[in-house]
């Protein structure tokens, strides 16, 4: 019988994967188990608070701790049911009312991998876009803060920078400390526009990179837009929710790299519901 901590298990990077049949786990895989649903519950939003334990015994994984209420407590059951291969989850876990009082935080695992994802997601809307395609500009996230260092081609690419990064779900603040010489100022406009004339890229890169700045983006529902790309023209399709929200959606495809023309004839505004 093994009982799984927290941090002190290395196979809990392992896959998350569902049961088809139950056997009686071995050794290894009665860890894996436990460090896969634990895994999956510390990345949880909601669950990633607690302090939960996970233990498989036989044919059942055990949940210990303590949770606000019987949403997370179900909640750790679905992960639990989801994710082990057990046929049974002994949900152990006791409701305590008095964690809501207690300020939000997430564990140390948990915030890391938030932070790392925010990372990437933020290096890659930089990479997708003309003016800080190719930029030296380094990207650091802290506990949601993103700190943008380095070096842009021009005072707009920085600007662009600071509302990528400001704009992107998850972010809470960002510190743009970018820096810019003179000489980058006065040059490096015309290049950036010659060296996007002579970057082939593809319709479907431009429409897959659209979407993923839509899904990324804190203020647009990727789902209700449809985008389309033919020859460097994007067209926006569906229903957004306002105004603002197509000015926006137009300025995110106008930014991204081989973009030639943008048509957003078809992305309506939602109608405001009667009364």
């Amino acid at each position: 019988m093994l009982t799984f901590k927290p941090f002190g298990l290395a196979l809990a990077t392992t896959a998350l994967l569902h049961a088809t049949a139950y056997a009686a786990p071995a050794p290894q895989q009665a860890a894996r188990d436990e460090g896969a649903i634990w895994m999956a519950m510390a990345l949880n939003k909601r669950l990633s608070p607690y302090a939960l334990g996970v233990e498989v015994q036989g044919e059942q994984v055990v949940l210990t701790g303590k949770v606000e209420n019987q949403q997370d407590k179900d909640l750790a059951q679905q992960i639990a049911e989801a994710v082990g291969h057990q046929p049974q989850v002994s949900n152990q876990l006791q409701i305590d009312p008095a964690l809501g009082d207690q300020p939000p935080s997430r564990q140390a695992l948990a915030q890391q991998v938030d932070d790392a994802t925010l990372t990437a997601t933020v290096r890659a809307k930089l990479s997708w876009n003309t003016s800080t395609h190719g930029s030296a500009i380094k990207v650091s996230t802290d506990a949601g803060v993103v700190t943008l260092t380095g070096r842009a081609k021009t005072a707009d690419a920085k600007l662009l920078a600071g509302t990528l990064a400001s704009n992107t779900d998850g972010v809470t603040v960002v510190n743009n400390l970018i820096s810019l010489s003179a000489a980058d100022t006065r040059t490096t406009q015309a290049e950036v526009a010659a060296k996007t004339t002579d970057e082939s890229v593809s319709d479907a890169w431009i429409t897959s990179k659209v979407k993923a700045s839509f899904l990324y983006d804190r203020n647009l529902d990727a789902l209700t837009i449809d985008v389309q790309t033919r020859e460097g023209v994007v067209s926006l399709g569906g229903e957004v929710a306002s105004s603002e929200q197509k000015t926006q959606a137009v300025q995110v495809v106008r930014t991204l790299r081989g973009v030639r023309g943008v048509d957003a004839d078809l992305l309506k505004v939602a109608l405001a519901s009667a009364g």
